[in-house]
């Protein structure tokens, strides 16, 4: 059950992958759009802005091969930039909004603080929703978990709060785990969240596998 990283050339992939292999997924890492489509799950990692990811996923087809993937139900894991991606519009790196991917409402703006610094970078708290205690992915990620974050903006306050799993508190509240059908989202970097993020990256594989139910 082949797990594709996709290299949209804006992120830190061989963490990401070093990570999903030693969760038991067979990984490969490609741009290839066919293969990330025909994928039997898919990982969009990401560190960069919203504008250019879009840019260059849309010019390369990788941006339709993501909504064919999603199309047929096989499991979708966003990681910081490229959660964000699954979002109706963002504003980083561009003059004013760009479409994203569309798969939930909502946008992706930048986080304002006169008191904390941006980006957010470093260890922080989940607060577990509802939803979140029922999410496959989070089976066995407990409340007030810890991550690593590394981020200057984040989901905002369009997001639908029905597919809100976790959200955590810096500048603002902000959604930090997401789930709809088979798309999942993290906000955090769960490759470089040591023993906390591990079980987040087992899950996904589980679900590749069809371990665990979507």
């Amino acid at each position: 059950m082949a797990v594709c990283v996709l290299d949209y050339h804006k992120g830190n992939l061989m963490s990401v992958a070093r990570a999903l292999d030693r969760a038991g997924a067979d990984v490969v890492v490609s741009d290839d759009p066919d293969l990330a489509a025909a994928s039997d799950g898919l990982v969009i990692p990401g560190v960069g802005a919203f504008a250019d990811a879009m840019g260059y996923m849309e010019a390369s087809g990788q941006a339709e091969a993501v909504v064919r993937a999603r199309a047929r139900g096989v499991p979708i894991l966003g990681i910081c930039l490229g959660m964000q991606l699954f979002c109706t519009r963002g504003r980083e790196g561009g003059e004013g909004w760009r479409p994203g991917l569309g798969f939930l409402p909502g946008g992706c703006t930048r986080l304002e603080s006169s008191r904390l610094k941006v980006p957010h970078v470093g260890w922080d708290e989940l607060d577990l929703t509802p939803l979140g205690r029922a999410c496959p992915l989070l089976a066995g990620v407990g409340e007030g978990s810890h991550m690593y974050f590394t981020h200057s903006y984040a989901l905002d306050g369009g997001c639908d709060p029905d597919v809100v799993c976790a959200k955590t508190h810096y500048a603002r509240s902000f959604p930090s785990v997401v789930w709809k059908g088979n798309v999942f989202g993290c906000q955090f970097h769960p490759e470089k969240s040591s023993g906390a993020g591990r079980p987040i990256l087992e899950n996904f594989v589980a679900l590749v596998k069809g371990g665990l139910p979507l």
